[in-house]
């Protein structure tokens, strides 16, 4: 038999398997608290429409600005051994330095510190 094909019918029949035991073996009593809606702390039974501060939004977006920059810095130590690595060096010193300058505009503008 083909291997591949051996592993394509045992990982079809174990996760068949899997899933019949899941289904047998739970027990389903559903009451209040599972049904509702989880929503991080807050009260369920209470307004859907409370106000976010704008900071949480400002801090999660600096967040992914960073997140982001580490992505785009994970192949530098590869992009050095190119044919230009001045050129490699150049724009992602750039990147770094905006990115800083953009960080220190935004401590002095106060948008890092934490609400009250």
């Amino acid at each position: 038999m083909n291997p591949i094909l051996f592993m394509l019918i045992t990982s079809l029949i174990l996760s068949t398997i899997l899933i019949t035991l899941n289904f047998s073996l739970t027990q389903m009593n559903q009451d209040q608290e599972k049904l509702s809606p989880y929503e991080c702390g807050f009260d369920p039974l209470g307004s859907a429409r409370l106000p976010f501060s704008i900071r949480f939004f400002l801090v999660a977006i600096l967040f992914l600005l960073f997140d982001l920059e580490i992505a785009l810095l994970l192949p530098l130590p590869s992009a050095t051994q190119l044919q230009s690595p001045t050129t490699t060096l150049t724009s992602t010193s750039t990147m770094i330095i905006l990115l800083t300058l953009g960080l220190v505009y935004e401590s002095m503008q106060g948008g890092l510190e934490s609400a009250e």
